[in-house]
């Protein structure tokens, strides 16, 4: 039941992060050209799994986006708070599909389980 409920917070978490971004109507082409950028934390792994783990779960915590959010609400910022909605996105969709928080000893050991 637990990876049900997590995948459940995935959707809804990238459902929010949808509605907002479509709310504040920002463009469509830079959700789609920037939703995978986070990924870009995957190349510790190119180093070793235990590099890799510790930087894509930096990467993958929700500090970052609502950092920038919280930067771009109190800034005005538009283009700060567009890019924590795409960063949130792709959190809530990694959870979505079963992806969460690595384990340094493989890539697929995650806080789900194996992937």
């Amino acid at each position: 039941m637990p990876k049900i409920h997590l995948r459940i917070d995935g959707l809804m978490l990238m459902a929010a992060g949808l509605a907002l971004y479509a709310h504040f109507d920002y463009p469509w082409w830079m959700f789609i050209v920037f939703l995978f950028a986070p990924d870009i934390f995957m190349a510790g792994y190119l180093f070793s799994p235990r590099l890799g783990a510790r930087i894509y779960n930096i990467g993958h915590t929700l500090i970052w986006p609502v950092s920038l959010a919280l930067i771009g609400l109190f800034t005005s910022g538009g283009l700060w708070f567009a890019a924590a909605l795409i960063w949130t996105c792709h959190i809530g969709l990694d959870h979505l599909i079963g992806y969460g928080f690595k384990y340094d000893d493989a890539f697929g050991h995650t806080h789900f389980s194996e992937i």
